[in-house]
This record gives structure tokens, C-alpha cells and sequence, in this order.
């Protein structure tokens, strides 16, 4: 139980590292007072532009990995965990994601945990990233609204783990979506209210059009 407890805090802290906010540092730039204030790689490229993003993604994206692959690893020499192997990556998986959403290092304001959901979804199931990736995609290029596609692409997972007929995976998918859409309740609400930002140029459907 303990090797669990320290696993699950371990994946925390690591997800505390926050790509923008450590590249940030760098650069003495704080993008948590730009743009939408949020510290995901979304505004790192809206107030930071392409190559900081990059590299906010590749750091977000890495430590989900790590988080689901390396630590429910770690053999501390002391009992088996009391979870099972998959539950235990799972449950470092969401506490990394937890840490970039509520960063200790960083006052717990961080992102919204999309990009470490994906590295830690490369490790947990990588064949539910298709639907997951065309999903956003396709809502990103129709509507223009990244918020959106992200809250959409996370509740796609749902019935995907449900085909694959596991129903571990369903469950946590489950509850990863409707994290991503309490994480991305601002940007709903601004989409109901009409005033969420919208990339214009890479939405096919314009009202000007």
C-alpha cells in the first residue's frame, strides 16, 4: 500500500512539471497572464507562438508517458501493489494528469491535462489515440474551436474502450472525459455565450462564407 501511495504521488509531481510554465521560466514569461491565462499548449501557441508550443507539448505530452509507463514500474522491494497492473498504470496516468491541472510546483493553476492524457493513453491503449486524434481533428477543422474538439475527442474514447470490450478501460476513459470537460468548462460556457476564440484559419465553415 505504501509503494502504491508513492507511485501515485510520484506521477503527481511529475505532472506538476508544466511544459509552458518551465519553458516559461527560460524565457521569463509567464503565459498564466497572457492570453486566456491558462497555462496549456493551446495559449502557449496563441500568446508564444509555434516552436515554444512544440516544446510545451513535448514536455506535457512526455511526462504522461513517463507517468504510465515508467512509474507503476518502480520495484520499491516491498509487496506486490495491491492493484492490478493496469489499474496501477491508471491510476499514476490520472494523477499525472491531476498534477498539470493542479501543479504544486505552480500554485495549482496549470493546463487542462489533454496533452498528458495522450502521452499517457500512448502507453494504456495507443489504438484508441485514432479515433481520439480524428475526432479533433475533424471538429477542429468544422468548427474552428479547439475547446470543443478536445471535450469531444475525450468523450469519443468512451465508446471506443467499449468495442474493445474492456471495461477497465471504458471506465477510465469514462471518468478522463468528463475531467476534460470540467477542465474545459470555461470554454463551454464561453461557446454557449458565443464568445469563445476560434482559429479562423483552419475552420473550413466560416459565417463569412
Amino acid at each position: 500500500m505504501a509503494a502504491l501511495f508513492v507511485k501515485i504521488v510520484l506521477a503527481y509531481l511529475l505532472g506538476s512539471v508544466s511544459g509552458s510554465l518551465f519553458i516559461g521560466r527560460l524565457k521569463k514569461v509567464d503565459i498564466r497572464s497572457q492570453g486566456s491565462g491558462n497555462a496549456g499548449g493551446t495559449n502557449a501557441f496563441r500568446t508564444q507562438g509555434l516552436v515554444f508550443a512544440l516544446g510545451v507539448v513535448v514536455i506535457d505530452i512526455g511526462k504522461g508517458f513517463i507517468a504510465a509507463r515508467w512509474i507503476p514500474a518502480i520495484d520499491f522491494g516491498g509487496p506486490v501493489s495491491v492493484l492490478a497492473p493496469d489499474l496501477l498504470v491508471m491510476a499514476c496516468a490520472f494523477a499525472a494528469v491531476l498534477g498539470h491541472c493542479f501543479p504544486v510546483w505552480h500554485g495549482f493553476r496549470g493546463g487542462k491535462g489533454a496533452a498528458t492524457a495522450v502521452g499517457a493513453m500512448i502507453v494504456i491503449e495507443p489504438w484508441l489515440l485514432l479515433p481520439l486524434a480524428m475526432t479533433w481533428l475533424i471538429t477542429l477543422i468544422m468548427t474552428g474551436y479547439v475547446g470543443l474538439a478536445t471535450v469531444l475527442a475525450g468523450f469519443i474514447l468512451i465508446p471506443a474502450a467499449w468495442a474493445m470490450n474492456n471495461n477497465t478501460l471504458m471506465v477510465f476513459s469514462t471518468v478522463l472525459a468528463f475531467f476534460l470537460l470540467f477542465t474545459h468548462r470555461a470554454n463551454m460556457r464561453k461557446l454557449r455565450n458565443g464568445t469563445e476564440h476560434r482559429f479562423e484559419r483552419i475552420q473550413i465553415f466560416s459565417r463569412n462564407r
